[in-house]
């Protein structure tokens, strides 16, 4: 018991000082206020009242909801027959390769990755160039809400096939080979042995998804041009404007609440059903 207190305290002192000690300074920082562009200890509600009644604070709240829940369904449905051709389909040293391949793009820096997307989608990119001769275009993709989900889906869309590919490959084999053998096909193998017995890891998979895309900011401003502003981007300009600390914690503190109340909604959805059988 005393060896696991001392190997446990590293991490716990880490968590206390980086993330805890911080969280709490930010919650303390929402009760503020700014006089003359001065930080003032104060205690008041103003900053939440503020944030809670604006109208802009609600509609870039819906967006950036509505757009994280669109890209974690979008990586969801477009990884899946990635990891279950990884998972299934492929020799292992076939598998090892693509699965190393994925890894990859996180050797290179994300605002790289999003500056490379805007020359796939600048008028005149290369998309726009391929698809001219053939009488189509020119697509208009950056400074769009489709420019935002496009660079949301090159932060996450990696990680998920590679969450759906582990989970997949956890499933025992003799389940399968059990449903192919009472005559299920393929794609009813599918939903009612594969997907139910790796659905934590599907549903682990897509919650990734939302909390990265619910708290990205590069894309929003590079791809998606900051119109209309994602909560993200609202901290920014909460800061920018009169140097109003306090009120881009309000978003911030509102940001983090939801996460917590995504995360366990889904934690709970993954788990529930099978904690419910126990």
């Amino acid at each position: 018991m005393r060896f696991a207190a001392v190997w446990g305290l590293p991490p716990l002192l880490w968590q206390l000082a980086f993330f805890v000690t911080p969280l709490g300074f930010l919650v303390a920082m929402t009760f503020w206020s700014v006089k003359n562009f001065r930080l003032i200890p104060d205690a008041t509600l103003a900053n939440w009242r503020f944030i809670l009644n604006a109208g802009f604070f609600r509609s870039a709240y819906v967006y950036t909801f509505w757009l994280a829940a669109l890209t974690a369904l979008i990586a969801s449905l477009v990884a899946f027959p990635a990891a279950y051709t990884l998972a299934y389909r492929l020799k292992p040293a076939t598998r090892r390769f693509l699965i190393f391949m994925l890894v990859v793009p996180f050797f290179t820096s994300y605002p790289v990755r999003i500056y490379s997307t805007q020359i796939f989608f600048s008028p005149e990119g290369i998309i726009n160039a391929l698809i001219a001769p053939l009488g189509f275009g020119p697509v208009s993709v950056l400074n769009t809400p489709t420019g935002t989900v496009v660079g949301y889906l090159v932060l996450t869309l990696p990680l998920v096939v590679l969450l759906q590919t582990f989970a997949l490959m956890n499933v025992p084999k003799t389940l399968i080979e059990a449903a192919h053998n009472l005559g299920c096909g393929r794609l009813r193998t599918i939903l009612t042995v594969i997907v139910p017995s790796a659905r934590v890891g599907l549903i682990v998979a897509a919650t990734f998804t939302f909390v990265l895309a619910f708290g990205d900011y590069v894309a929003p401003l590079y791809l998606g041009g900051s119109k209309p502003p994602t909560l993200s981007i609202l901290i920014a300009d909460q800061v920018k404007s009169g140097n109003h600390w306090p009120r881009a914690s309000v978003v911030a503190a509102i940001m983090i609440l939801t996460l917590i109340v995504v995360m366990t909604g889904m934690l709970g959805l993954a788990y529930g059903r099978r904690g419910g059988r126990r």
